[in-house]
């Protein structure tokens, strides 16, 4: 058996292009950048704002899979959480993970992985909120759910 090597010319292009890309505010920090993330919010102009819905594509390359050729458990945490990160920043202000709970159901392979994130209750201090990822194949394959403390006004 003969063991897989990153493409090192690809992974040092790659670190390059998000060290050149990158901001660090939301949607274009550096582990965005890294991860490849593209960020979009669906309804984009909703009325009611808690009905609003994260949506994250990313590639999933060899920079992010184990060595068993699967999306690595850590960046699927990492996105889903964003995913939650970034809705309840764009709806309520800006908050923190004060707990999560990851349901891996199967592995992702390599193409475009999918998450949204979405309330399921919005509060002023706490929000409950879940995510959801589906691999390229278009098959649920993890899904979170979360808690998250917005700071006293």
């Amino acid at each position: 058996m003969t063991e897989a090597k990153i493409d090192v010319a690809a992974a040092r292009a790659h670190l390059e292009a998000a060290l050149d890309a990158h901001e660090q505010t939301f949607e274009t920090f550096f582990f965005a950048k890294f991860l490849g993330l593209e960020f979009s919010y669906e309804p984009e102009n909703a009325a009611d704002k808690d009905k609003t819905i994260c949506c994250i594509h990313f590639p999933v390359t060899d920079m992010v899979v184990n060595p068993q050729g699967a999306l690595h458990g850590g960046a699927i945490a990492s996105v889903m959480d964003i995913s939650m990160g970034h809705l309840l920043r764009k709806v309520a202000g800006p908050g923190a993970t004060i707990e999560m709970k990851i349901q891996y159901l199967r592995p992702v392979g390599h193409g475009t992985a999918v998450c949204k994130g979405q309330f399921v209750k919005k509060g002023r201090g706490l929000s409950f909120m879940e995510s959801r990822l589906w691999g390229g194949d278009g098959k649920l394959a993890a899904l979170a759910t979360a808690t998250w403390k917005m700071p006293a006004e």
